[in-house]
């Protein structure tokens, strides 16, 4: 189903950038942007998770720089039957995390400065159980690899706006859209932003909650998380956060209101959260 759902994803990223190439360059641009999104499809799946902790200033760790972490890591890791991950601290006090890598042999961990700093322990195994959770279940490359393009999409279509405004194009239709290809590029990149949040199915949270509870032990470990996260995350935002890489945290780390919840990847926590106190509670068989 992933493999489905990763093909359907780039090819619908792959003809929104040859449409994109077509405004803006007439035939010479589509082709340019056939081979561009081509191009990006092969790189992003050798390379989108180094390029999405590249963007947050996500730091390599070892276990010597932190045992108690790594450590938890690797016994979580070992419960779940998964080869041990890299792991990686984020320079933010906003209080999230995310799994990424293209496989499990190639997979890789992160967690932000607050995050560590304002769970417990066993608050924090719910939460990197979690996000092994998404290395297990196989769902992470889809989500490396729409947040690599997606990304890319968004910055050309600023570009775009900018050389727009500034009177960057040309107006006949064999060398290019001109401002209004610009103008129309300002609009498709937000749009292609969404459409990649609500891609990546909510039901991949609710399973990676219900294989994480089981993979750490407790299901209250990561309930009592997600509660705690998401009053943190409300009153701390992570300002470096981007719509198109949102969906990779455990909590989203975007605010808004009514209209980007509708919107949001993420399944609302408290929905989140009664189906893990409801597993938590259930009589064992």
């Amino acid at each position: 189903m992933n493999r489905l759902k990763t093909t359907l994803l780039l090819t619908c990223l792959t003809l929104l950038m040859v449409a994109m190439g077509s405004a803006i360059g007439g035939r010479s641009g589509m082709i340019f942007a056939f081979f561009m999104a081509c191009a990006m499809n092969v790189f992003s799946y050798w390379f989108s998770d180094k390029i999405v902790l590249n963007m947050y200033g996500a730091r390599e760790i070892t276990e010597a720089e932190n045992p108690g972490f790594y450590g938890m890591v690797r016994q979580l890791a070992v419960q779940a039957g998964l080869p041990m991950p890299r792991v990686y601290i984020i320079p933010s006090e906003s209080p999230n995390a995310f799994a990424t890598g293209r496989n499990p042999d190639h997979a890789a961990v992160a967690a932000t400065e607050g995050i560590l700093r304002i769970l417990t322990p066993q608050e924090l195994e719910g939460v990197m159980a979690h996000e092994l959770s998404h290395v297990k279940n196989r769902d992470i490359l889809i989500s490396t690899i729409a947040a690599t393009i997606a990304g890319a999409i968004s910055m050309l279509g600023n570009m775009l706006q900018w050389a727009a405004i500034f009177g960057g194009g040309r107006d006949n239709d064999d060398e290019g859209g001109g401002m209004l290809g610009g103008l129309a590029m300002a609009i498709i990149a937000p749009i292609a932003a969404m459409l990649i949040q609500m891609a990546v199915s909510r039901s991949r949270e609710y399973l990676a909650d219900e294989s994480g509870a089981r993979i750490c032990g407790n299901p209250l470990y990561l309930a009592n998380a997600l509660r705690k996260l998401d009053n943190a995350s409300r009153m701390l935002p992570m300002e470096e956060a981007r719509p198109a890489t949102a969906h990779l945290f455990i909590v989203n780390p975007l605010t808004g209101g009514a209209l980007l919840r509708l919107f949001s990847t993420h399944p609302p926590m408290e929905e989140r959260i009664a189906k893990l106190e409801a597993m938590a509670y259930r009589p064992q068989r």
